[in-house]
């Protein structure tokens, strides 16, 4: 969540659930909870918002991981971000085995081994596959590999 959220003197309750990163629905969940407060309701157009108070109680809530209940309540954000002092975990090693494109296309209902693959990749993606999607590049693969096989191909 951002450090500094700016208020303004009323807002929605869609714009208090943006400034404290949730959806309205769990925002909703959680003002019914006693987590959050209630919105205040104008008297003439019945519509909910929140005041200046109401928006940095809000946003305290947020900052502090303890609703106005008392209760301890943990917030997931909705994108991965990155907290200070903690490295992201490494990914895995990238492999050349292409299992996982060889058990794709088994699912598929097409055996194929590391060889046939290796030369459908290289025919399809001569400066290889990083910026394209995994599950076109099956189906590129597999494509190929099934043109490849046809009953008309065969002995050529």
């Amino acid at each position: 969540m951002r450090e500094h959220v700016q208020t303004k003197t009323i807002v929605t309750v869609a714009e208090m659930a943006r400034m404290v990163a949730l959806s309205r629905a769990r925002f909703y969940q959680l003002v019914e909870a006693g987590t959050f407060p209630t919105p205040i309701y104008d008297t003439a157009t019945r519509r909910p918002f929140y005041t200046e108070e109401l928006q940095m109680l809000c946003l305290d809530v947020r900052r502090r991981n303890c609703g106005i209940n008392g209760k301890a309540v943990l917030f997931y954000a909705r994108g991965a971000r990155p907290i200070a002092g903690v490295k992201p975990r490494a990914k895995a090693a990238v492999t050349n085995n292409h299992t996982d494109l060889i058990d794709g296309l088994a699912a598929l209902g097409l055996p194929a081994t590391k060889d046939q693959v290796e030369t459908a990749l290289k025919e399809l993606y001569p400066t290889g596959t990083a910026a394209v999607d995994h599950g076109e590049v099956l189906r590129a693969v597999f494509l190929c590999l099934k043109r490849r096989d046809t009953a008309d191909n065969v002995g050529r």
